[in-house]
């Protein structure tokens, strides 16, 4: 198996950084917006999304973690069922700008499910996406992210390996072939 380092803990804060200053363009005050991690992934990515904004915006943004197992549209298909995760999202989304997260946007299958239940909290009055890593070249549905940390052009034979614990000087991102 062999790996390549795609972003450092370095780079990966800067990108965090700038991904941060884009939504600060783009939501100011963040008065009506939330963040909603997905699980199982993006939910580290959420969080460290808003610790940044919080110490910027010196206001803490609202965060959810969503799961979307059971609306997979490959959730019976599968050999072994797959284990969901904690729902958590301890407010409405009802007219909020909603602001999904997630660490790679492949196929888009994750990102239409989680749409489906988001609805279960509300209609919200926007949806983005943010993700760290945009895997070009890939989609299986019409899905882009509105903001990426890095776009990456991979085979299907390879996958993207985002190891984000908190941690921040062991947080990297790598490109791997499955060979």
């Amino acid at each position: 198996m062999q790996k390549k380092l795609i972003l450092d803990s370095d780079l990966l804060a800067i990108t965090l950084d700038r991904l941060c200053q884009e939504l600060i363009e783009n939501h100011g005050d963040f008065k009506h917006t939330i963040l909603l991690g997905l699980q199982p992934r993006g939910i580290f990515l959420a969080e460290s999304i808003q610790e940044r904004l919080a110490i910027i915006r010196k206001k803490e943004i609202p965060l959810g973690y969503l799961d979307a197992t059971f609306h997979r549209d490959d959730f019976r298909r599968r050999e072994i069922p797959a284990k969901a995760s904690e729902t958590k999202v301890p407010f409405l989304i009802e007219g909020k700008k909603v602001i999904l997260i997630d660490d790679v946007l492949y196929t888009g299958r994750t990102v239409r499910a989680a749409l489906d239940a988001m609805i279960a909290f509300g209609r919200p009055e926007k949806v983005e996406l943010l993700v760290l890593i945009d895997r070009k070249r890939t989609r299986e549905l019409p899905i882009s992210a509105d903001y990426v940390g890095k776009y990456v052009d991979t085979l299907e034979s390879q996958r993207v390996l985002v190891e984000m614990d908190g941690g921040h000087k062991h947080n990297k991102i790598w490109l791997i072939n499955k060979d």
